[in-house]
C-alpha cells in the first residue's frame, strides 16, 4: 500500500512490522507521492503523541524516502502531514543487529562424519570385493535413467547413472586396496 493513510488505521502498519525482521544495513523505503506526505524519525514520545516538534534527523519530503537502518534497538517513524499520523500512518520497528557476524563454534566441535559402510571390503579376498550385478528395478518403484543417443547426439547421464558409476569405481579401488594388503 506504501505510505499512506491506512484505511483501517495503525494496525496496517503494526501488522506489517510484526511480520518482518529488521536488521542494521536494511533500508526501509517510504513509497509516497511528493507534496502529499513526508516521513520522520522521532522518539517514542512523539510517536505516541504524534508530534513532529522534534525529530530526529531532517523530515524526508521527497518520496520515495529511502532510510538505511544503521543501529539496534527501536525506531519510529511518522508523517507530519495534518492528521496523517493521528490516522494511523506511523511505523515502529525494533532492529536487530546485523547477520554479517560468524556463528559462534560450538564447545562440542563439529560432530564427526559416518563414512557409508560399503567403502570397505569386510574380508581380505578378492573374490569378497568383486562388483555386485545392479538389480533390474521393481514396479513402481525409483528407476536409474539409461540414456538413449539421439539424432543430436548422446544425452548426459542422469544423476542416477552416476551413483552406480561410483559404485562401481568404489569396488574397484576396494579390490586394489585388498590387493595392496
Amino acid at each position: 500500500m506504501g505510505w499512506v493513510i491506512p484505511p483501517a488505521g495503525a494496525v496496517a502498519y503494526t501488522t506489517w512490522a510484526s511480520n518482518n525482521k529488521f536488521m542494521v544495513g536494511d533500508t526501509l523505503v517510504f513509497n509516497f507521492t511528493t507534496g502529499e506526505h513526508d516521513v520522520a524519525q522521532v522518539s517514542k514520545t512523539a510517536f505516541d503523541a504524534c508530534t513532529s516538534t522534534t525529530t530526529i534527523g531532517s523530515v524526508i519530503t521527497t518520496g520515495p524516502a529511502n532510510i538505511t537502518l544503521v543501529s539496534e534497538g527501536d525506531h519510529y517513524y511518522i508523517c507530519t502531514f495534518g492528521q496523517h499520523c493521528t490516522n494511523g500512518q506511523k511505523l515502529s520497528i525494533t532492529v536487530q543487529a546485523s547477520n554479517s557476524a560468524s556463528p559462534t563454534p560450538s564447545k562440542e566441535g563439529p560432530s564427526p562424519s559416518t563414512p557409508p559402510s560399503s567403502l570397505a571390503p569386510t574380508s581380505g579376498t578378492p573374490a569378497d570385493c568383486a562388483p555386485t550385478p545392479v538389480s533390474p528395478p521393481t514396479a513402481g518403484g525409483p528407476t536409474a535413467h539409461t540414456p538413449t543417443p539421439t539424432a543430436a547426439g548422446p544425452t548426459t547421464p542422469s544423476s542416477s547413472s552416476t551413483v552406480v558409476i561410483a559404485s562401481f569405481s568404489l569396488t574397484v579401488l576396494s579390490i586394489s586396496m585388498a590387493f595392496l594388503l
